[in-house]
């Protein structure tokens, strides 16, 4: 690409000289970049040390990829042959030509929303700015260096690992981190993440890859301003009830010199009506607050999803001088409260002051490449979040703050986020330079997000205080270095999260309760229990243990638990190619970064322990998936059972980086696993719980209405030949029912926001002499003479039952499948093999001469879907 591609003229029209509007020019688009001559890499690399094309927003190595320089990391094992981009320094540059008219402006600003990481920016040979921090927006005066005609914009970036080994090398004992390298570049034990402000899932994860990016990450601009400009509106909620809410538009605004202007402030109702105040005042030099009251007749409140709507109020200021607007700022919220409820150690929270129970799941980043993810990839995450009865999303702290996109998505659709500052789990410098760094991150990331209703809480992030406190290799640690840098390092952990941080959501979005980690206590008991504050339950899975462990006990508030799952067979196929495939197959194991790859052995140990043995790849990833979705049923349900002590469950994790074997429930493709089907059963608005324990089985109802709901429910018995062995209502006295009010079912009334028990009954009664691998129960409640929510009772894990074969059937019309069965059919899954497809429901039980009917989306026409559907159940394979 030549450079004359790349001149970009600010503006051609001859403007006047003082006063005119505030003006942005995106510089997006087009670069060029290249090695930059310094490095060593400049020698070894001649065809990436002379200037090739680049994209920004992006990454060096998303560059890299789109010229066939690099393979894609995505696919097959292709992630050692681009670790060389992370370790080399780069220049990206682009020339813009200026007009005499342009430099007739007060100011130029450049405004770069994302450098990632180390970088220095200079314009036409003059260095404007040095930055360190991704997750930060830079903004310098560039008129001084600009000139009339061709200017050329250099942004150098230094490699993170490089920059700052030096000094991991020569610490004793460096801050423990996250997670090890696998391509040699660091040693062991010696991590650079703990050492600066990038996202921390770039060095990997255990379910992602190292891929420690570099480039201008988020939009570049230029704006071209006179006298003053509007930093920021935040629209302050100071009171609010049915008649009305009490407002105040708090602006910043910057100028350069001391004069008088004019707000006018616009509030506009979901409705449309609009109030208009305008407000004169006098500035000086510097930085301004200006504050605007504003009043609310009968507000409209903003609601979680299932319990309300989400009406949106906007709110804009216009800055007039001299009669003329000179600059403009809109912002979109939502009136609500928020409350988090402690008392005891209880953890929850209160919208509108009602308790909300938080159901949901933690999200990761959508991408390890984030310049290259759409509206349209968020919104489908979130709409599929939503769709299973999801009220609550926890965007995780080892990654990115996300785009306003993201946001302005969950506020229409009332889900409500968690967001954890951008903190994975390392332990934090101590000095001050590096909490002053993360100040100034903090305030604009709140402040960015402050209108949005759907921000309900901050963290201090994930991990930290936890690991610190609990964690072998922590505690090792702090007996190596000793009492004194033990209380240092300390000390500099609970002034970052107690004072820093929690200050930039007290100033910066007030009424937005905060939490100083996850999982913790604020610091009022230990963290990680069930007595007190939020848990991170890992007994399961990474601990190895039964799936029952769920049951034992009632958290305060579940937000993280999880269940590996292979990803759809279309998406393995998507990075594997079409050869045979084991679970020990390298493809394979380097898309499984549990155990440094080794993590498939631990989908095997949970298929021997519960689940009949696979009969090819494809029931084998089948079989994952049930295990998955069994084990995330079980622990939801309890969790919701165990209300009001427990107030949220968040499974870890909803979605993927990357194409992986994980704990998402919907992958990297965007398909549903059998468990995110499954979620849409256990976060019902009102469900049934069961939980077979000691030769007796509890049932407890759940329901999330807010006001009582008139309902039933009953319980079945049979055999597997499908012959009736009870059924069973209880009244309230808990003894059993005449035949007559079993069959319908006992009348309850469902507790408003709670859950209750409502039987507890002997295998005995239930089951009489029936084998226990031969016989099973179906628990149902009842709404309106309609099943709301259905689940089977098993005495003996599946591998042990003695399923019948289920006679399974399927008749097309279209793009819609009846699935028939003539005996019981545990887990049916529709599998297309190699074709992306998504059922309506999946992984559905049919009792003996049930159907059901089942719409199938996907790119493919209805004849291949016939030819290529395979119907999977837990019972005898054909």
């Amino acid at each position: 690409m030549t450079r004359a591609l790349l001149a970009l003229p600010l503006l051609s029209a001859a403007l006047p000289a003082l006063a005119d509007p505030r003006e942005t020019l995106s510089l997006d688009g087009a670069w060029e970049v290249r090695i930059d001559p310094t490095d060593a890499a400049a020698k070894t690399r001649p065809a990436e040390a002379s200037w090739f094309a680049a994209r920004v927003p992006g990454s060096v190595q998303q560059d890299l990829i789109a010229l066939g320089r690099a393979p894609d990391p995505f696919k097959g094992i292709n992630q050692a042959p681009i670790q060389w981009a992370g370790l080399t320094a780069w220049q990206f540059r682009k020339v813009i030509d200026v007009t005499p008219a342009m430099l007739k402006r007060d100011h130029l600003d450049l405004v770069f929303d994302g450098l990632d990481t180390f970088a220095t920016v200079s314009l036409n040979g003059t260095r404007l700015l040095t930055a360190d921090n991704a997750h930060r927006r830079w903004r310098v005066d560039a008129k001084s260096a600009l000139k009339v005609g061709r200017n050329e914009l250099i942004v150098s970036f230094a490699s993170p690992i490089r920059t700052l080994q030096p000094r991991v090398l020569a610490e004793a004992n460096p801050l423990p981190g996250e997670y090890e390298s696998e391509f040699g570049d660091e040693p062991k034990g010696k991590q650079t993440s703990p050492y600066i402000r990038k996202p921390k899932y770039h060095w990997s994860w255990d379910w992602g890859p190292r891929l420690v990016n570099i480039g201008l990450w988020r939009p570049v601009k230029l704006e071209a301003w006179d006298e003053a400009r509007i930093d920021n509106l935040r629209v302050d909620q100071e009171a609010i009830n049915a008649a009305e809410a009490r407002l105040v538009a708090r602006y910043r605004i910057v100028a350069d010199r001391a004069g008088s202007f004019t707000l006018n402030t616009t509030l506009t109702a979901p409705g449309g009506k609009k109030q208009s105040v305008k407000r004169s005042f006098t500035v000086a030099a510097g930085i301004n607050e200006i504050s605007v009251p504003l009043t609310v007749s009968k507000p409209r409140r903003w609601w979680p999803v299932g319990y309300g709507d989400q009406p949106l109020y906007s709110v804009t200021g216009a800055l007039i001088d001299g009669g003329e607007t000179s600059d403009r700022i809109a912002q979109t919220l939502g009136l609500r409260t928020v409350e988090l409820i402690r008392k005891d150690g209880s953890f929850g929270f209160k919208v509108n002051g009602v308790p909300v129970f938080a159901k949901g799941a933690n999200l990761i980043p959508f991408d390890n490449f984030p310049a290259r993810v759409p509206r349209a990839q968020m919104e489908h995450i979130l709409q599929s979040a939503r769709d299973v009865h999801m009220n609550m999303i926890r965007v995780w702290g080892g990654g990115y703050y996300l785009d306003d996109a993201f946001y302005e998505i969950a506020d229409k659709m009332g889900l409500m986020i968690w967001q954890d500052f951008m903190f994975g789990g390392a332990v934090t410098p101590p000095d001050a330079a590096f909490r002053e760094n993360v100040r100034i991150e903090a305030e604009e990331q709140v402040e960015r997000l402050q209108p949005h209703p759907s921000v309900i809480a901050w963290s201090g992030g994930n991990e930290i205080l936890a690991g610190w406190e609990n964690w072998s290799d922590r505690k090792a640690f702090k007996k190596r270095v000793g009492a004194d840098e033990q209380e240092r390092i300390g000390v500099g952990m609970a002034v970052l999260f107690d004072r820093v941080l929690r200050n930039a959501v007290l100033t910066r979005s007030p009424g937005t309760p905060y939490w100083n980690n996850s999982p913790a206590t604020d610091y009022e008991a230990p963290t990680d229990t069930d007595k007190d504050g939020d848990r991170h339950f890992w007994d399961v899975w990474s601990g190895s243990k039964p799936v029952e462990r769920y049951l034992d006990s009632c958290p305060r508030f579940m937000s993280e638990y999880g269940f590996q799952a292979m990803p759809d067979l279309s998406t393995i196929r998507g990075f594997a190619g079409d050869g045979p495939l084991t679970l020990e197959s390298p493809v394979l194991k380097a898309h499984q970064k549990f155990l440094a790859g080794e993590g498939n052995s631990r989908l095997k140990l949970y298929l021997d322990q519960r689940l009949r043995a696979p009969k090819d790849f494809a029931d084998t990833v089948y079989l994952t998936q049930v295990n998955q979705a069994q084990a995330i049923d079980m622990a939801a349900r309890h969790h919701r059972a165990c209300r009001p002590t427990t107030l949220g469950s968040l499974y870890w994790q909803l979605n993927d980086t990357w194409p992986a074997i994980s704990w998402a429930s919907v992958d990297y493709s965007g398909q549903w696993k059998l468990l995110h089907y499954a979620a849409r059963r256990f976060f019902a608005p009102q469900a049934i719980v069961t939980e077979h324990r000691d030769g007796a089985t509890r049932v407890a109802l759940v329901s999330d209405a807010t006001q009582p709901l008139a309902a039933q429910w009953r319980i079945r018995a049979f055999d597997m030949a499908g012959k009736p062995l009870s059924e069973r209502g209880t009244d309230a006295a808990h003894t059993p029912l005449d035949a007559a009010l079993g069959a319908r079912g006992a009348d309850v009334t469902l507790t408003p926001l709670g859950a209750q028990e409502v039987a507890r009954i002997i295998d005995a009664d239930l089951f009489g002499a029936a084998p226990a691998n031969a016989s099973y129960a179906v628990a149902e409640l009842i709404i309106g003479g309609r099943s709301v929510s259905r689940t089977i009772v098993e005495r003996a894990v599946p591998k042990d039952m003695a399923y019948p074969a289920p006679g399974l059937t399927a008749r097309w019309d279209g793009n819609r499948v009846t699935i028939t069965a003539t005996a019981l059919a545990r887990a049916v899954m529709l599998d297309f093999g190699s074709i992306a497809a998504q059922p309506s429901d999946d992984g559905f039980d049919l009792l003996p001469g049930e159907n059901v009917t089942i719409t199938v989306a996907s790119q493919a026409d209805p004849q291949a879907l016939q030819r290529a559907l395979t119907l999977r159940t837990l019972g005898p394979q054909s």
